[in-house]
């Protein structure tokens, strides 16, 4: 085990010290040292998007960044998506969509999608599949996916309007 160092970041909202190895894996850390064990490992090596976060709003595979990269950065994870016990929209329409199975890739899709609508509101089809396209899934296929993040969209419109 190499040295630690100690880490203090904000974690949806909460700040959060650690004591981090500086070989580990963000994605460890998270799970292990934070406790957050929405974050998943598929791969290990970037290719499947299980473990994404957001870093200070950018999309990132947790597998692929070192936990004492995080010192002084907010991270995102899915278990900061629901608020006041509501769930996130998004959350709801993968539930009413069917657009989740065994698990394992459904927090990064989450995590990705909102990451996407964030940053545009109103995606087109193509602009969803571009911005989920580093998340793997072997059990729903795309269809159901994309059409939960289509009808989050519209909704999540339609509140901001009011």
């Amino acid at each position: 085990m190499s040295d630690a160092v100690l880490v203090t970041t904000k974690v949806n909202g909460d700040v959060v010290e650690y004591a981090c190895p500086t070989d580990e894996v963000l994605l460890d850390s998270l799970r292990d040292r934070v406790g957050l064990t929405g974050v998943k490992e598929g791969c290990g090596t970037g290719d499947c998007g299980a473990c994404s976060v957001t870093i200070d709003g950018q999309l990132v595979c947790a597998c692929l960044v070192l936990g004492v990269e995080a010192d002084g950065r907010e991270i995102g994870t899915v278990e900061g998506m629901a608020e006041e016990g509501e769930l996130h929209p998004l959350q709801q329409k993968f539930i009413e969509h069917a657009a989740l199975q065994c698990g394992i890739c459904t927090p990064g899709f989450l995590v990705a999608a909102k990451a996407l609508l964030d940053k545009n509101p109103k995606p087109s089809e193509n602009e969803i599949r571009y911005a989920l396209a580093g998340n793997l899934c072997r059990c729903t296929g795309y269809d159901k996916i994309i059409r939960a993040v289509q009808d989050a969209a519209k909704d999540m419109r339609k509140s901001r309007k009011r």
